[in-house]
């Protein structure tokens, strides 16, 4: 199948910039957003067009990607009368970028497979950067021929797509990044702590660690501006306690426990409860002062 039209559902700050490689790439990209404003916004600024419901956008379309918040938005945009699933035909790919629940993506291959139409979950990694410099990886589930097809669409925006297996697997791997993340912003803030006791010159001490073993992207990326107390900015706390939410309860049902995801998982919870929600989550220093 030589893909021509796409979809894209969910323009927020990864989407938007992801819908926008689509158009730029020549694919014939038709969006939708919950809030119309930035849907505008992004016909005005792409060759494309905007539609005021996921069944409209999904028309036509070959391969319809979706970007949007958790379990329960991808559901309202996918079933119903007015979701993607309603427009979508036979043979053709639905792809779910957000990062949900393994079970999830699983029910939402079932609910493909019974109307002909493919289904990959395809979480990223990358964060907002990423997404504007057309540079996320991707982490997949689904069958190898539906991967194949979709790779031409995915590559337009990511810098390395990854089939890990069977759906599911595309979600679980996106755990196991969020709970790396955790961990490595861990051990960041109690090393920044000391670095700055110590009277270390923190830029001196990036540039010195970040090509050893100690290097990191939080590391290169987050370093200084935890150290500035900076933080109104990158993947606010409230969508990594959801994610992690979810390495947790994958977790029990594997009958595992995860220290660490669990500790720093509360340490954002008082975090939010400090009305920190919105911040970057090299936050998590400040849960260590």
């Amino acid at each position: 199948m030589t893909i021509h039209n796409v979809a894209f559902i969910g323009l927020g700050v990864m989407g938007y910039p992801m819908a926008g490689h689509l158009s730029k790439a020549g694919f014939h990209t038709q969006v939708y957003n919950r809030t119309s404003a930035k849907a505008e916004q992004w016909e005005q600024e792409y060759s494309g067009s905007y539609h005021v419901t996921p069944f409209a956008a999904a028309q036509g379309a070959q391969v319809v990607a979706m970007c949007v918040g958790n379990d329960n938005d991808v559901r309202s945009v996918v079933y119903g009368e007015e979701g993607v699933l309603a427009a979508m035909e036979a043979g053709s790919i639905l792809i779910d970028h957000t990062t949900t629940s393994a079970e999830l993506a699983e029910e939402l291959a079932k609910a493909c497979h019974e109307k002909g139409v493919h289904f990959i979950d395809a979480p990223v990694s990358g964060g907002q950067a990423g997404a504007v410099n057309g540079v996320l990886t991707v982490m997949c589930g689904g069958e190898q021929n539906t991967f194949e097809q979709a790779l031409p669409v995915m590559n337009s925006y990511a810098k390395q797509v990854t089939l890990m297996g069977v759906n599911g697997q595309g979600q679980r791997c996106k755990m196991v990044n969020q709970i790396c993340i955790a961990g490595v912003l861990q051990g960041l803030s109690e090393a920044l702590l000391l670095a700055q006791k110590a009277d270390l010159n923190i830029e001196q001490v990036k540039d010195v660690l970040k090509l050893g073993a100690a290097g990191s992207w939080q590391m290169e990326n987050r370093a200084v501006t935890m150290a500035q107390d900076k933080f109104d900015f990158g993947f606010a706390i409230d969508w990594m306690r959801k994610d992690l939410g979810i390495c947790l309860d994958e977790a029990k049902r594997n009958g595992l426990t995860l220290p660490m995801t669990e500790e720093v998982d509360q340490r954002y919870a008082q975090l939010q409860e400090k009305g920190l929600g919105r911040m970057d989550t090299s936050v998590l220093i400040k849960s260590y002062q």
